[in-house]
């Protein structure tokens, strides 16, 4: 039986929200959904959704105090998966949009997708297990999941990376940190495969 609250997704006014609720759904549990400091603080595993544009995003979690709170889960290694924006915001800067201020977990900057490209990068590519992690549990390497995104995060610290994929650049599109989890894709649009990336976080609270 799913324990009610085992899992909270950040409401931060910018989130694919329903997607990703409706994918934990499936799984059994019921997350809560939620802008709350407490209520993340309280909850064993956090996921930050994102889609839209990072100013705005960042924006929002400032105004909710939620930055702070963000930082305080990651600084106490609560399970925590950043989904696509959710991944970019965890860097210290985006160009995106001129450049702004993200919530600066990690060193490194977010960059637009080389000229040439067709952008937003839309549709399924592969993703590149670069190390082992429990996130990658009966996950065959090079499998494909679906992406949207026109920027891409570059790490100064390359352990973090955990996956990478290739358009027309070979960028992160999984990072790991103890029980940080982060990826570029969508694992909410990505089928079966993508849901058992939600049952191998799961699985680390």
């Amino acid at each position: 039986m799913a324990v009610q609250k085992v899992i909270a997704i950040i409401d931060y006014g910018a989130g694919n929200l329903r997607s990703v609720v409706n994918a934990v759904n499936r799984l059994g549990y019921q997350p809560q959904v939620t802008s709350r400091a407490a209520d993340l603080l309280a909850a064993r595993s956090v996921i930050l959704p994102g889609v839209g544009a990072a100013a705005a995003a960042m924006a929002n979690l400032r105004a909710q105090g939620l930055d702070d709170t963000i930082r305080r889960l990651i600084a106490a290694d609560r399970p925590f998966l950043g989904i696509c924006l959710g991944l970019q915001m965890l860097f210290t800067t985006t160009e995106e949009g001129g450049e702004h201020k993200c919530l600066g977990v990690f060193p490194g900057q977010v960059h637009k997708l080389p000229a040439g490209l067709k952008t937003p990068h839309m549709g399924w590519n592969q993703v590149k297990q670069t190390v082992a992690h429990p996130i990658f549990a009966g996950i065959p390497d090079n499998a494909n999941f679906y992406f949207v995104h026109s920027y891409y995060a570059d790490p100064k610290d390359k352990s973090l990376l955990a996956g990478e994929t290739e358009y027309g650049v070979t960028f992160c599109s999984v990072i790991t940190r103890g029980n940080l989890v982060a990826t570029q894709f969508h694992p909410e649009k990505s089928g079966e495969i993508g849901l058992k990336i939600f049952t191998n976080f799961i699985s680390l609270a």
